[in-house]
């Protein structure tokens, strides 16, 4: 058995090596600031499919000299894994294992390497953080949990000129909006803003075809990563899940009826919010709530794409793009809320109302509106792609 296992390792080494030997010459500005995040001996590293997870973890691999490995690669069926991964934490300071919910009963396997190995650092990916909780209770407890957003349109300027523009802080400080105009004196940020919302949030767009890769995005997450973490996903249910696809991105209101999805596809409530759920963990779609609400499952006040540049993918109706947009940037980043009384302004974020729109928005009882067509920030308005430079 050592033997077979010796020359599964070698393989594995060769391919690991291969894989970074061809690793893309332009690498996300965002992983400068991930790389100082990871120190801990065991890590979860999250996000969405094609945000750079891969690239990142080989990247660390090279760094560090630990033992890169997909879960997903077919050598692991040709020996037992626990074996597998020993042997190799006996060699290696660490092992960074992609997609880690490949691996049968991996929360088990994680923990047992995780104890067996107190001298030894084990960082993994999925798309989802979502399983590393539902694995076994005192997992979550030894992993850090770090998430890769999708890409900034700082990000992605980076990736057009190679410039390195500054970040904005705080997009309610007036000294952060100072920043604004010294990146407008550097070049035609609406000119990137446009095609930045069209393709240019995962870092894939720069081999061409986006729209293809995107939409296998999408496919995937539906059948090949909720499956994992919900039990008994049906035809029904993954029908389910590509007609809300399709009503987000063509319905005029960002809202779901849930009575009549659940009617026509033939499910229960529960399990109809228990696919929204699981649709929002893999970065799907993003559901906002009003403050206050405390349901389990919810179809939210609104409901928009994760990823705005879904809308121009998926050729919808483009009026929930500038919401959607602005949901994607602010969500994870502080008490985000859709305002209540939508006669006010449509969302809050921590505590500061915003309204958001073009030429013909007011400012309602808003504090701040944000705005696409404008370049520069002026008075309480805010330019909408200035959300683009918080990372």
């Amino acid at each position: 058995m050592s033997t077979n296992l010796d020359s599964i390792i070698e393989k594995l080494e060769l391919r690991m090596k291969r894989m970074i030997t061809f690793l893309p010459s332009k690498r996300r500005l965002y992983f400068d600031d991930l790389i100082n995040s990871f120190t801990s001996r065991g890590i979860l590293l999250c996000g969405a499919r094609g945000t750079g997870k891969t690239t990142f973890l080989l990247i660390m691999a090279k760094e560090k000299q630990f033992f890169y490995v997909s879960a997903d690669d077919p050598l692991l069926l040709q020996c037992p894994v626990y074996e597998l991964f020993q042997k190799i934490l006996t060699d290696y300071p660490g092992i960074i294992i992609d997609e880690v919910h490949f691996l049968k009963d991996w929360s088990i396997l994680v923990k047992s390497l995780y104890d067996a190995f107190p001298n030894r650092f084990i960082w993994l990916s999925d798309s989802s953080s979502i399983r590393i909780r539902k694995g076994i209770a005192d997992l979550s407890r030894r992993f850090v949990i770090i998430n890769l957003p999708l890409m900034s349109l700082r990000e992605y300027i980076y990736f057009e000129t190679e410039k390195k523009l500054p970040k904005i802080d705080n997009l309610f400080d007036s000294r952060s909006m100072e920043v604004c105009v010294k990146i407008l004196n550097q070049l035609d940020v609406l000119k990137y803003f446009k095609s930045y919302r069209e393709h240019g949030t995962r870092p894939f767009y720069i081999e061409g075809n986006f729209k293809e890769r995107l939409i296998n995005v999408i496919e995937k997450s539906i059948y090949y990563d909720i499956p994992y973490f919900i039990d008994r996903v049906s035809e029904n249910h993954l029908g389910a899940m590509r007609a809300v696809i399709s009503h987000i991105a063509y319905s005029k209101i960002p809202k779901i009826n849930v009575e009549a999805m659940c009617r026509d596809w033939n499910i229960s409530k529960t399990k109809f919010y228990e696919l929204l759920y699981a649709m929002e963990n893999v970065e799907l779609i993003n559901i906002i709530e009003k403050e206050g609400t405390k349901k389990a499952y919810t179809k939210g006040a609104k409901i928009f794409f994760a990823d705005p540049t879904m809308y121009y993918v998926l050729e919808g109706n483009l009026g929930n793009v500038r919401e959607a947009f602005v949901a994607f940037v602010l969500k994870n980043r502080g008490k985000f809320w859709a305002e209540k009384d939508n006669r006010k302004g449509d969302f809050v974020f921590n505590g500061i109302r915003l309204e958001i729109g073009g030429t013909s928005k007011k400012p309602k009882e808003a504090h701040f509106v944000i705005r696409d067509d404008v370049d520069i920030p002026f008075k309480n308005v805010i330019p909408m792609w200035a959300l683009g430079m918080l990372w």
